[in-house]
């Protein structure tokens, strides 16, 4: 269910500014909605799992707060990382 190491250096070579850029906003964005997708897939599958249902809320729930920091700060950048991560508004 964790992401791989491997994985994570392609998320973070692909939105961030060098590949030790792991803090940016974009990049934080990015790996929170690769876990999301996976713990989805996770649920889809086991639909009583609780646990992990909470946690993927909060998953959630941090995602939106970091979109709407960035929407605040950098509203293009923003509409151009919601548009690569096929997220909606």
């Amino acid at each position: 269910m964790a992401l791989t190491k491997e994985r994570i250096a392609e998320i973070v070579k692909e939105f961030g500014a060098n590949e030790k850029d792991t803090g940016s906003t974009p990049v934080q964005v990015a790996l929170l909605t690769e876990q999301i997708r996976e713990l989805t897939e996770h649920m889809k599958v086991h639909k009583h799992d609780y646990h992990s249902q909470r946690g993927l809320l909060k998953l959630v729930g941090q995602r939106r707060g970091l979109l709407d920091y960035y929407n605040r700060v950098n509203r293009e950048g923003y509409l151009a990382l919601i548009a690569k991560l096929g997220l909606r508004r």
